[in-house]
């Protein structure tokens, strides 16, 4: 038997590392939107939606270079659950669709990406109260 038979994953951290990794990748998003020219992506090129990327995406890395665990938890909870809403936002043409301009591939990574970010938050508290009661 391992000495890590017995482990518990540790959700702080894994929380951390995947808010580490998908805020520059909301940043880059707002950036290229910005960038490339209107028609170029399969998705949105609408500067509002741009801009919430680049705006989320700075507190998203403000928050993995804090070190906060139970920050990273709330942020990957918050915003992917707001993902999630996008996707049905876009599909039944409800706000925020169309300032954001939101096109089908961009409901595809806003489930994907959403399912991702909520199943990883919601196990941050429940990480904390299981160290805290050992």
């Amino acid at each position: 038997m391992t000495a890590f038979a017995g482990a518990r994953p540790d959700w702080g951290r894994r929380n951390l590392r995947l808010l580490a990794v998908f805020a520059p990748v909301l940043i880059l998003t707002g950036v290229l939107g910005l960038l490339l020219p209107p028609g170029r992506s399969p998705m949105s090129s609408a500067a509002p939606y741009d801009v919430f990327h680049l705006c989320f995406g700075t507190l998203g890395v403000a928050i993995a270079l804090s070190g906060s665990a139970r920050f990273a938890g709330l942020f990957n909870v918050g915003f992917g659950a707001v993902d999630l809403y996008q996707a049905f936002a876009g599909l039944l043409g409800i706000f925020p669709a169309g300032v954001f301009g939101l096109r089908p591939a961009d409901h595809v990574v806003h489930v994907v990406f959403g399912a991702l970010l909520v199943s990883f938050g919601v196990q941050a508290p429940q990480a904390r109260r299981e160290r805290t009661t050992r």
